[in-house]
């Protein structure tokens, strides 16, 4: 696998202060995407340990929140079989709560339904590992008229931010992540 770009002290993809990888490669292809550049999955440089290693350094301060993965596209094949070990290290490393907690949240253009056991993007057992590490899944292509400047972590309203391990447990359906009401209730409208 390779990656495009590591953004550290991001603070668009995920709440609070976050360490950003972007992964290559995309099969997608979504008309007007913001990195269209990333969809080659020989851009960019090799993730191998080292680099992931610095990763994992960079997430040690106390004011990092944690690691966020977009690409490309992070569910591709490839890419979750160059990932889940990475992914399961930070998660054993870094709890879910308590002091030191950090967490991860995944873009994938992929739904959950494609994604979750028996979804057509669930490779079994890899992906299933890859989202038992996860605390927000941002789920859903970018879709262009759907584009909305007003929303959080997300860039079109067909974009659900999922909360993955209330969704796992619940087994009912999709748990939607929840956003501080500071956040939730701004508007740009009067």
């Amino acid at each position: 696998m390779n990656y495009a770009e590591i953004k550290h002290c991001d603070i668009a993809n995920g709440v609070g202060v976050r360490t950003t990888l972007f992964v290559s490669g995309c099969r997608l292809h979504c008309p007007d995407c913001f990195n269209e550049v990333a969809w080659d999955f020989s851009a960019g440089k090799p993730f191998d340990d080292a680099v992931a290693d610095a990763i994992i350094e960079s997430l040690e301060p106390g004011y990092i929140s944690g690691l966020s993965v977009l690409g490309g596209e992070p569910m591709e094949p490839e890419n979750q079989q160059g990932l889940v070990d990475f992914l399961e290290r930070v998660r054993n490393r870094f709890e879910r709560r308590g002091p030191g907690a950090k967490t991860i949240w995944m873009y994938s253009g992929h739904t959950w339904e494609q994604l979750a056991p028996g979804g057509a993007w669930n490779l079994g057992d890899v992906t299933d590992r890859i989202l038992d590490t996860l605390d927000v899944l941002v789920d859903g292509p970018f879709i262009k008229a759907e584009h909305d400047i007003t929303l959080r972590f997300r860039g079109s309203k067909n974009q659900r931010l999922i909360d993955v391990p209330a969704t796992l447990e619940s087994g009912a359906g999709i748990v939607e992540w929840v956003d501080d009401p500071v956040f939730s209730t701004h508007s740009l409208e009067e």
